[in-house]
């Protein structure tokens, strides 16, 4: 075995190996079918530890000559006939071939490069693709002692040698591809990079030599420069994910399962962790889903393998509207976002549309793409936007909004509705612009981040099915020793009349388990004066 090709199967052995193991095997069945055709080239982007390499590690054990992988595949689901005679509903329409794991398995070379791990081990970063031909160099060599190789030979050259004289093929796996463009290294260095992917990816003659390549990162290929060569990839993002979405990530289904296995409360792992719709299912982070599990603790796993510094960054920049429409995102609405004019170049975010589209890329926000409308995912992430908001200047105002929120709630259990009314009246102004300021949205996002606080000990949802009707918020205590709140909104009356309209639909009954310790919370709105009323009751049976 070489250290880059035909590397072996330990890191799946590894992964087979540990306490958590979700088998995401039946995406080589989608792989095997796109073996030597025109879609054999594959671009996988998505936030870090969204399981980009664990698809690799799979790959590489399965295709790779150098090691017999048979014992790791027969007991996963890509060698159940069960799973893998399931028919798509593309395929429903006409006969699908019946599928044997072992026809491709250990049958081509592969070859396997971190870019990731050239870039960061390179002491001169400038040469770090010549440091990955030498190295390479001495791998071809290493392995395939019977052919000769010129010292000058490029990669592309050695594969040629390579398929030449065995015709065998090769899969070529890249993780991080992107990592040059995100480290933003120099025009000259970029422009070899495009090179070296072009001679393996658009070179006519070394195209039969391969069968099939899979590049990950976080950006999807860049628009301007590289994707002008390598139209020939298709792309699966987060975005688009192209029937991938099931792979990359945990469904529900499997953490549910989870959840089970480790007598962990699902509810919270959804509020923890949910929040990305990729395709048409629910997608959760599968590293700190693990990490929950294991540690039998929820919390926010997400600073380990990310940093809320690259949002702070981007929300510096000035662009008109960021400040505006991260204030209403961190209150919990959605804002409309244009993905399409992103270029993928970081080198190019010069709109707040691309601000928002690059951190939606990095798992920061979640994209509906039926809505056109972006949102912060879950508690993990909004946890990071705490942070980010926190270090950033232009954001100050609401930075002592959110402090203010954490005695909000002392303050509706003291009754004290005036201070809880002016508190309303600063978070109004804070999050809405003069065209959308009398908006019964603009009026309930104010509500959610006067009370930001309470996402520590509430779930709390909008248009909460109760009674005969629906109350406008409802905050369902996470802790039995912690009230429950309902509060309806009215706008040009007096919030006496909400109040009535919650006793009289009967919003109480949803709370029948709090029915001891509940508040009814009503509130008015003048659209004229732009100030709140507040009546505050504890529920009495």
């Amino acid at each position: 075995m070489g250290t880059y090709i035909n590397a072996g199967n330990e890191n799946l052995k590894m992964a087979l190996n540990s306490e958590i193991f979700v088998d995401k095997s039946l995406v080589l069945k989608k792989f095997c079918a796109l073996l030597n055709s025109n879609q054999r080239f594959i671009c996988v982007s998505r936030p870090r530890r969204f399981g980009k390499t664990t698809v690799r590690d799979l790959m590489a054990a399965y295709f790779s000559k150098g090691c017999d992988s048979f014992s790791l595949f027969e007991n996963l689901k890509i060698a159940d006939p069960q799973e893998t005679g399931k028919k798509t509903k593309k395929a429903e329409s006409k006969p699908e071939k019946s599928f044997d794991f072992r026809e491709n398995l250990n049958k081509f070379n592969v070859l396997s490069l971190d870019m990731g791990f050239f870039y960061n081990d390179s002491e001169d970063k400038n040469n770090v693709l010549e440091k990955i031909r030498n190295e390479l160099l001495e791998d071809f060599q290493k392995e395939f002692k019977e052919i000769e190789f010129s010292e000058n030979d490029s990669i592309a050259k050695m594969i040629q040698r390579v398929y030449d004289a065995t015709n065998t093929q090769f899969i070529v796996l890249i993780d991080e591809y992107d990592t040059l463009i995100r480290e933003k290294v120099s025009a000259e260095l970029i422009e070899k990079y495009r090179e070296l992917l072009n001679s393996l990816f658009k070179s006519e003659p070394l195209s039969k030599a391969i069968a099939l390549a899979y590049l990950t990162g976080i950006l999807p290929i860049i628009r301007d420069r590289v994707q002008s060569k390598l139209n020939n990839f298709n792309e699966s993002t987060i975005l688009q994910p192209l029937g991938l979405e099931e792979f990359f990530g945990f469904t529900k289904n499997e953490v549910k399962a989870l959840c089970k296995e480790y007598r962990m409360s699902f509810k919270e792992c959804e509020r923890w962790y949910d929040g990305y719709k990729i395709g048409k299912i629910d997608i959760y982070n599968p590293n700190s889903v693990v990490r929950a599990m294991t540690a039998r603790e929820y919390a926010n796993y997400w600073n380990k393998s990310g940093s809320y510094e690259v949002v702070s960054e981007y929300i510096k920049l000035d662009f008109e509207g960021i400040k505006g429409d991260v204030t209403e995102m961190i209150a919990g609405k959605s804002i409309s976002v244009n993905i399409d004019g992103f270029e993928n170049s970081l080198e190019k975010i010069n709109t707040k549309d691309d601000v928002f589209t690059y951190l939606t890329l990095l798992g920061y926000l979640n994209y509906d793409r039926n809505t056109k409308l972006c949102r912060i995912p879950n508690t993990e992430i909004c946890q990071e936007w705490e942070k980010a908001v926190k270090r950033s200047d232009n954001f100050s105002d609401l930075v002592r909004m959110i402090k203010d929120s954490e005695e909000l709630l002392e303050l509706v259990q003291e009754g004290d509705s005036q201070k809880v009314a002016a508190a309303l009246d600063k978070a109004h102004s804070e999050v809405s612009s003069l065209k959308n300021y009398n908006t019964e949205a603009s009026l309930q996002a104010a509500i959610m981040l006067a009370f930001y606080a309470a996402r520590e000990k509430y779930t709390i949802i909008q248009e909460l099915p109760a009674g005969k009707g629906f109350a406008d918020i409802g905050f369902v205590p996470l802790s039995k020793k912690e009230p429950a709140m309902i509060v309806e909104l009215k706008c040009d009356h007096d919030a006496e009349t909400a109040i009535k309209q919650i006793k009289n639909k009967n919003y109480p009954k949803v709370f029948e388990k709090y029915l001891d310790n509940l508040f009814l919370v009503g509130i008015n709105y003048d659209k004229e004066t732009k100030l709140h009323e507040c009546v505050i009751e504890k529920y009495q049976k």
